[in-house]
């Protein structure tokens, strides 16, 4: 379901991101970011049973959730009640048009994840980021639309949302979408 809708993010983005002519182009190829945002939500740590590992948590509106931390958690003696635990998560849509032979067409996901080492407060975070690089293979400055070739050879036309970069790329320039998601999980004492 997640890779089904990261390709449609990459159509919809390389939609808006791809564009060509067959001229040469009049300044650099366009590049930057097409969305970007960051949640952070708090919650104050009501119940915690070190034993069982069992974990409650107050939200903001009052509400609770439970949860047992599983071993993979570190340093959970060190948390108590009145704690706050914070969770951030960030997500990133950007573009970089490329000229031909500066990239290769393909799909590549990197991933990383790290943990509080023994005696830290305890936290987490862990990050992926997806690109997939895409050979413009027509245009119809008419319509506004653009025909991208995945890596694969399957093809696919998408309109184009600021026709203005059409002057900026030309058939045969690549596409590379870049989504980044990131979530971070820490745990503050409870304020005196």
């Amino acid at each position: 379901m997640r890779m089904a809708w990261i390709g449609g993010v990459a159509a919809c983005a390389l939609a808006l991101a791809a564009c060509a002519t067959d001229t040469v182009p009049a300044g650099p190829p366009p590049s930057g970011t097409l969305a970007e945002q960051t949640v952070t939500a708090s919650a104050t740590v009501e119940k915690i049973d070190q034993k069982t590992r069992q974990v409650t948590l107050r939200r903001a509106d009052g509400s609770t959730v439970s949860f047992k931390a599983g071993p993979e958690v570190r340093n959970l003696a060190q948390v108590k009640k009145g704690d706050e635990v914070v969770v951030a998560y960030h997500e990133s849509l950007a573009y970089e048009v490329r000229r031909a032979g500066e990239a290769t067409p393909g799909a590549e996901l990197a991933e990383a994840a790290a943990r509080a080492e023994p005696g830290q407060r305890p936290g987490a975070m862990g990050a992926q980021q997806l690109t997939v690089t895409s050979t413009i293979e027509a245009i119809d400055r008419r319509a506004g639309t653009v025909t991208l070739k995945r890596a694969d050879g399957e093809t696919f036309t998408t309109k184009v949302r600021d026709p203005s970069k059409l002057e900026l790329v030309r058939v045969g320039d690549l596409v590379t979408l870049t989504y980044t998601e990131a979530i971070a999980v820490s745990v503050e004492p409870k304020a005196k």
